[in-house]
C-alpha cells in the first residue's frame, strides 16, 4: 500500500508497505514524482523484481546519486577521467536520472541508444554505453548490490564504423621553398605558421614524427628523454604497456630546441643546468583545441593566399583534420619502414592485427624483394 503525504515546501514523502517486505520510503520535490517512484517500488514488487534484489538498494538510490558516487570513488581515478566525466554529464542530465537504479531497464537504454544513433555516430553511443555498464558493474560488485542486472549486457551494440584513415594532403598552392619542408607535411606547415600557441608547434612536429599518443606526449619528461641514444622512455601509456619510442632527426631536433630554451631559462635564474620535469605545461584537451583553433584560422590564411594568386582552394585541405589523425599519419609512415613485430613495439600495439590497415604495398612492391 502506497501512502503519499507533503512534509513541508517542495517536499513530497512516498511510504510503501507491503507484507514480506521491508516499508520503503522516500522524498520527492513533486507529487507527482512521489507517486511515480511508489507505483514503480510496488509495480517492482508485484513482479518478483524487487525481491529478486534483497534488501534492493539499488531501488532507493537514483541513478544520478550512482553517477555522483562513481565519478568521485571511480572515475576520479581513471586516466581519462576528464573525457569520461562529459560523458557522465550526459547521463545525469538525461531523462533516466531521477529514476532509481533498479528501476532502469535494457528498453529504456535502447530507446535512448536509437535516439542518439540519429544524432551521434557509433562510437561515440559505444562509449556512453560503455560507462553505464560500467557503473552497474560497480555497484554489483562493490556497492552491495549483487542481483542487480546490467540492461547494457543484452543490449544490441550498434557496430563502429567512423574509423578515421584521414592522411595529411599536400597543397598545390604552397610552392615556395622557404615554406616548404616536406610535399606530405604541407598541411602541418600551415597549421604550425596559424598557431598561436608556444607549444603546439613542438607537439605536433612530435606527434607526427614518433606516432604518439597526445597524453602520451603532454606527459613527457626530461628524465625519460635520451637525445644521445635518440630514444624516449614512455613508463605510462594508455595501453599500460611500458615501451620506449625511437626518435627520428626531426624529432631530436625539436626536443633539443625545448632543452635549449630551458637550459637558457634555468641559466638566468641561476638554476641547475640539468633538466628534469615535464616538458609541456599543458593538459590533452588543451591540445585538442588549440589545434581545431589553428587548423581554423590556418583554412582562413589558405583561402585568402588562394584568392590573391587566383587559384581555387582545395576541396579537403584542412578541411576536417583533427590532432588524433597525426598518430595515424605517422604509424602509416613507419609501416613503409619497419616491419609488423618492429611497429608494434613502437606505436605500443598490444595486437599486431591492429596495425595491419596501415600495411598497404602494392604487387610491384613485392614484385621488387624478389630476384
Amino acid at each position: 500500500m502506497a501512502t503519499i503525504s507533503e512534509r513541508g515546501p517542495g517536499q513530497w514523502r512516498a511510504q510503501v508497505r507491503r507484507r514480506g517486505h521491508p516499508a520503503q520510503s522516500r522524498t520527492f520535490e513533486t507529487k507527482a514524482e512521489a507517486q511515480a517512484w511508489a507505483k514503480m517500488i510496488e509495480a517492482e514488487i508485484a513482479w518478483g523484481g524487487w525481491a529478486s534484489r534483497g534488501k534492493a538498494k539499488a531501488v532507493t538510490v537514483t541513478f544520478r546519486e550512482a553517477l555522483q558516487r562513481y565519478e568521485s570513488e571511480i572515475s576520479q581515478g581513471k586516466k581519462g577521467s576528464v573525457q569520461e566525466a562529459s560523458v557522465l554529464k550526459v547521463w545525469k542530465e538525461g531523462p533516466l536520472a531521477r529514476r532509481s537504479l533498479a528501476s532502469i531497464r535494457s528498453v529504456d537504454v535502447a530507446k535512448l541508444r536509437d535516439e542518439w544513433l540519429k544524432a551521434y555516430k557509433p562510437a561515440t553511443v559505444l562509449r556512453r554505453l560503455a560507462v553505464l555498464s560500467h557503473v552497474f558493474s560497480v555497484a554489483r560488485k562493490e556497492w552491495g548490490m549483487d542481483s542487480l542486472p546490467n540492461p547494457v549486457e543484452l543490449l544490441r551494440k550498434p557496430q563502429p564504423d567512423n574509423a578515421r584513415a584521414r592522411r595529411l594532403a599536400s597543397s598545390s598552392a604552397r610552392e615556395t621553398a622557404e615554406r616548404h619542408r616536406n610535399a606530405d607535411d604541407s598541411e602541418l606547415d600551415w597549421v604550425v605558421a596559424a598557431s598561436e600557441s608556444a607549444l603546439l608547434p613542438s607537439i605536433v612536429w612530435l606527434a607526427v614524427e614518433t606516432a604518439m599518443r597526445r597524453s602520451e606526449i603532454v606527459s613527457l619528461r626530461w628524465e625519460d628523454v635520451d637525445l644521445q641514444r635518440r630514444v624516449v622512455h614512455l613508463p605510462t601509456t594508455r595501453s599500460c604497456t611500458v615501451h620506449d619510442v625511437p626518435l627520428s632527426s626531426r624529432a631530436v631536433a625539436v626536443l633539443q630546441s625545448l632543452n635549449d630554451k630551458s637550459s637558457a631559462r634555468k641559466a638566468v635564474h641561476g638554476a641547475s643546468a640539468e633538466l628534469s620535469g615535464p616538458i609541456f605545461d599543458i593538459r590533452s584537451d588543451a591540445v585538442t583545441r588549440a589545434f581545431e583553433r589553428a587548423v581554423t584560422r590556418a583554412r582562413k590564411l589558405y583561402e585568402d593566399e588562394c584568392r590573391k594568386t587566383q587559384r581555387r582552394p582545395e576541396t579537403g585541405f584542412l578541411i576536417d583534420l583533427r590532432f588524433q589523425d597525426l598518430r595515424h599519419e605517422a604509424v602509416s609512415r613507419l609501416a613503409s619502414i619497419f616491419s609488423l613485430h618492429e611497429l608494434t613495439r613502437i606505436a605500443g600495439h598490444k595486437d599486431p592485427r591492429m596495425l595491419m590497415r596501415y600495411y598497404k604495398p602494392t604487387e610491384e612492391n613485392f614484385a621488387n624483394r624478389l630476384r
